[in-house]
């Protein structure tokens, strides 16, 4: 029975999300999300033991944002994305195609290995400088650095927060998951690329200054660099394993910050200074606003819907749960939506194909709209630091394009 709790339950997650996204008055979305699961409580809607119960539950995924924040921060205090992309620059030859093309590569590395957050936080920018540097026109690689990293977010369990957010504690084993999103994910990337290629046609067939600045990485900067190698086999193990990733993630990178900060005898607060840790207050703020739409039952109906129509044809239910929430989680972010959708699986006993129907959706679904994932907001915000800006129109149009152009074909290799 819907009553005026859940009704003003979804008042207040609508506008706590619209805050999210739109930022009225230049507030920072992290106050909007938490301010919405502080109304949740105070008003009734929710009860304060059940509100902790939801952050608690995010706990895994904070302490892997934590820990690729900090290592991103790493990465960028010692100039090894500015590395990368000059090397990018001069690799090009003067073809704004080839630098392209080259940018979309360095971001599709840095997503499978580093999550699509740090393509967002800390390539973005340096993506940005590199392009102004060589003459061109950044919009088409700050927009091949957003997409790629929900294009190449379900390579590896790694690659993704979202990924942690649906699985919860039993993330299926490393071979297993290439297995099962090898091929969708090439699919992704290569579709992804081959539309940013055609809207940006015009830009992109012309010429850009050859050669570039030469970046030389310090000592420190080598051992960042392997140690962000040493972090991605440490993840690919712990998920091999079957293990959680948060707390190897966090241990792993405070590991390799100790021995940077030892060598450059620094305090490490100069590091932990940088990083954006209000994202986790969002995050945590996210979770509570999805269990408080979880509470007006809409969990359970669509968990009956999903296994309904699975009797009816598994293949066409697991087809439609991956539409559907690659559509949703433009409308309420795909960290909520991955966490509903992982209950909605639960409860319905969802299909191993289904599993990784909503997968690709949660993943890929984001690329519509700048509100579809943490990793959009990021990137948005990143580029707003350089100046530059994307409306939510402007971004819908090309969204509206890769999106679905990518997300069928994807979802149809799952039938393969």
């Amino acid at each position: 029975m819907f009553t005026l709790q859940h009704t003003a339950t979804w008042v207040i997650t609508a506008l706590a999300t619209a805050g999210v996204i739109f930022r009225p008055w230049k507030v920072p979305e992290a106050i909007w999300a938490v301010v919405g699961a502080v109304a949740l409580v105070l008003l009734g809607c929710l009860p304060l033991t059940v509100a902790l119960g939801a952050v608690a539950r995010g706990t895994d995924v904070y302490l892997f944002l934590a820990g690729m924040m900090l290592l991103a921060e790493l990465a960028r205090g010692e100039g090894l994305f500015e590395s990368l992309a000059a090397l990018a620059v001069r690799l090009a030859n003067g073809s704004a195609s080839r630098l392209f093309l080259l940018v979309y590569g360095i971001g599709t590395v840095v997503t499978v290995f580093m999550s699509n957050d740090a393509t967002a936080v800390v390539l973005t920018p340096a993506v940005y400088a590199v392009a102004k540097k060589a003459g061109a026109k950044p919009l088409p690689y700050l927009f091949a650095c957003a997409l790629v990293a929900n294009a190449a977010s379900f390579v590896l369990p790694i690659s993704n927060p979202a990924n942690l957010v649906v699985f919860g504690s039993q993330p299926p084993p490393l071979l297993g998951w290439l297995r099962q999103f090898a091929l969708p994910s090439v699919l992704s990337i290569v579709t992804t690329f081959a539309v940013l290629r055609w809207i940006f046609r015009a830009p992109l067939g012309g010429v850009v200054e050859a050669g570039g600045p030469t970046v030389s990485l310090s000592r420190t900067g080598k051992v960042t660099a392997w140690g962000i190698v040493g972090v991605a086999g440490v993840l690919l193990v712990a998920s091999s394993l079957h293990l959680q990733l948060g707390l190897p993630a966090l241990l792993a990178t405070a590991g390799v910050a100790a021995v940077v900060c030892l060598l450059k005898q620094q305090w490490p607060w100069s590091v932990l200074g940088h990083v954006s840790w209000s994202v986790l207050l969002l995050v945590a703020g996210l979770f509570v606003l999805v269990q408080g739409i979880e509470s007006t039952g809409v969990t359970a109906e669509l968990a009956r819907l999903l296994h309904s129509a699975a009797a009816s044809s598994p293949s066409q239910a697991a087809m439609g749960a991956g539409l559907l929430v690659a559509v949703a989680c433009n409308l309420v972010n795909n960290l909520p939506a991955g966490l509903l959708a992982g209950a909605v699986l639960s409860a319905a006993a969802a299909t191993p194909l289904a599993q990784g129907a909503v997968m690709i959706g949660i993943d890929l679904g984001p690329n519509l709209s700048v509100a579809g994932s943490l990793a959009t907001m990021l990137w948005l915000i990143a580029i707003r630091r350089e100046g530059e800006d994307v409306g939510a129109w402007q971004f819908l149009k090309i969204g509206a394009i890769a999106m679905p152009t990518a997300l069928i074909p994807a979802l149809a290799a799952l039938f393969i």
